[in-house]
């Protein structure tokens, strides 16, 4: 006997589905989703959570004519089921399959690609005032979570369209979590809605029971007209009402017909309409239901036991840095430690257990979270704002004007720089070194191996100026062979020197820097096996430049080479040929980097290999640049 999965091959099949049938559906559809994240991996818990949400949406809305956006996006798996592609799952996050986030590239039922938290409302405002132009009638919905809720950019599109008369829907997906649990004012607020459920048939008794009394009909009129409803009487605030937003809820977000019920209320209305549902994260799969933040983001797993296949037992650069501020906290009563929502990510768990004083969760909030530390630092602490490299961009303008306009000594602790992978063009870490290093004032650096990140992150404790330490996902590496010299501000480290005939100018100088040290070594091996004299020298520093090393490399050698993980445009490589044309030297140089355009999501080895960031690739380019 077939399933009711199998009837899902194009967008609105859905809608052939019997009514009774609503519940079976969800569950193979959760059935699905943890067989096919199982084997690729992927984010789970959010995706199971929004089932029957996703199911309601569909219900009630066209599709591609009607246009749904979902805040991040990770939890739009049952969107793509639902759309067609649950052919293409066997793909989910891999080169060139099925990527993790709505893409328009990949399905026009894809109404805007997502990735960072908080855009949804102002994307869908956006969509919604284009349609209302061009006299158009089609729906608009946005799905944001709870989470999404602690970024400064969702209360500005709540702003703007508080006034408005155009319709469109908001979907309050409130699951208690975004990645770890939800922490501020709003996370307490929806929580006295949400524990407050018998609010709707309470101010229903009271509104009956006003109308008995003498003047109960002429109060009630009065309640109803008034800014301070009778809503306003049970729940505290009323945030979104008091912005011109109605509300409705909260409703239980595994039911659908109640949901349904909602959605078409929404729609029906000639303005923003929230609709409040509350979800379970992980709902249906035992493991992630109890383990949320573990099954947010995960790889390929045994579904019967909920272990991942194969966990990695190598330390990792975040393993090293969380053990290296807590041993710097230890001895410094002055450091304290900020997160974005992310403290597992970021590593900073073990520094929230050990001082939970100087630890701060601000929440989805990066913008936020600069400025806190600019602030933690003008009144005479050293605070660590650990941070994924794609998500600081969020911070740009903080980062100048806040701390480096100041001059405020705060370390920017840049995780997952570089290439990071099956999460695509919004997560990989291939801008930091251009939108950092161009600071007046900011100090860059990025670490070969895990022993220098320690070392670096040490340094800028006593630095008494802003600083960023880049470094990328996954194992941290060791290299044995070369011992570590002391930090110098400023200062690369040569870590091997070879030349051909004294006074001749001759031989290949590999500039690599952070990530890139590593692969320079495994060059030299190569070329150096076919008599190519090569030197190794680990840059340590993007800004400031070891311009009187690169003074020397260039008068020794016949050919420079940077090396780095980060775009062409605005990167160590172009600012190195910069500061060679602006003194007019003549140096032959080659720029070893990612190209100048948005990397798709796959496996990390697979992109280098594609990009040529691997030792043989490199090899191969510098002998012809080295003959040409």
């Amino acid at each position: 006997m077939k399933g009711l999965l199998e009837q899902i091959n194009q967008p609105n099949d859905i809608k052939k589905i019997d009514e009774k049938d609503y519940a079976k559906l969800a569950k193979e559809i959760r059935a699905f989703l943890v067989q096919s994240v199982s084997k690729n991996g992927g984010h789970l818990a959010s995706n199971l959570g929004a089932v029957e949400l996703t199911m309601a949406l569909h219900l009630v809305m066209d599709f591609p004519e009607d246009k749904l956006i979902f805040d991040v996006g990770h939890q739009a798996y049952t969107h793509k089921i639902l759309t067609g592609r649950k052919k293409d799952f066997a793909t989910l996050r891999c080169y060139e399959g099925l990527s993790g986030f709505p893409k328009r590239k990949e399905s026009e039922c894809d109404a805007f690609d997502t990735g960072h938290s908080s855009t949804s409302v102002s994307a869908a405002a956006g969509i919604a005032t284009a349609r209302d132009l061009e006299g158009r009638h089609y729906r608009v919905a946005a799905v944001i979570g709870d989470g999404a809720l602690s970024g400064g950019m969702a209360y500005e599109a709540l702003n703007h369209i508080g006034g408005s008369r155009s319709n469109m829907l908001i979907v309050l997906n409130d699951n208690h979590m975004s990645i770890s649990e939800n922490i501020g004012g709003m996370a307490t607020y929806l929580g006295k809605i949400r524990t407050n459920t018998k609010y709707v048939g309470f101010k229903d008794d009271l509104e009956q029971t006003l109308r008995k009394t003498r003047f109960g009909t002429k109060l009630v009129y009065k309640l109803k007209r008034s800014k301070d409803s009778i809503k306003h009487l049970i729940v505290p605030g009323m945030f979104f009402e008091d912005m011109g937003i109605t509300y409705i809820g909260p409703i239980d977000g595994h039911n659908i017909e109640l949901m349904v019920r909602a959605f078409r209320t929404a729609f029906a209305a000639n303005k923003p309409v929230l609709v409040h549902v509350v979800t379970e994260k992980g709902h249906g799969y035992g493991f992630a239901k109890k383990d949320p933040s573990t099954f947010h983001g995960i790889g390929p797993f045994h579904i019967k036991t909920g272990k991942v296949l194969e966990p990695s037992m190598e330390t990792s650069y975040t393993d090293v840095f969380s053990e290296a501020v807590c041993a710097l906290a230890e001895k410094n009563e002055r450091i304290a430690a900020i997160t974005a929502a992310m403290p597992q990510g970021t590593g900073l768990s073990e520094f929230a257990e050990r001082y939970p004083e100087r630890f701060f969760d601000v929440g989805i909030a990066e913008e936020h979270a600069v400025t806190f530390a600019a602030g933690l630092a003008a009144g005479g602490y050293k605070p660590v704002v650990a941070v994924y490299s794609t998500f600081l961009q969020r911070a740009y303008d903080q980062i100048v004007h806040d701390v480096c306009v100041g001059g405020l000594p705060v370390i920017f602790a840049v995780d997952r720089a570089g290439i990071v992978g099956n999460d695509g063009e919004t997560h990989q870490g291939i801008l930091d070194i251009s939108y950092l290093a161009h600071i007046p004032g900011m100090t860059v650096m990025a670490p070969r191996d895990g022993a220098e990140l320690k070392q670096m992150l040490s340094f800028a404790v006593e630095l008494k100026k802003p600083a960023a330490i880049r470094y990328p996902r996954g194992a941290a590496h060791t290299i044995t062979e070369c011992p570590l010299t002391p930090l110098v501000y400023g200062r690369a480290e040569v870590l091997y020197e070879e030349r051909g005939e004294e006074g001749k100018k001759d031989g290949i100088a590999l500039l690599a820097l952070g990530s890139m040290v590593e692969t320079a070594v495994k060059v030299r091996e190569l070329l150096s096996a076919e008599a190519y004299h090569v030197t190794v020298v680990n840059m340590r520093f993007v800004s400031p430049l070891d311009t009187e090393l690169l003074e020397r490399m260039a008068k020794q050698y016949c050919m420079l080479v940077t090396m780095e993980e980060n775009v062409h445009a605005g990167g160590f490589g172009e600012k190195t040929a910069a500061y060679f044309a602006e003194r007019g030297t003549c140096v032959h140089l080659k720029s070893i980097a990612l190209p100048d355009h948005y990397i798709e999501h796959g496996d990390a080895g697979l992109l280098r290999q594609k990009y040529g960031l691997t030792a043989e690739k490199i090899a191969g380019e510098i002998r012809l640049a080295y003959h040409g």
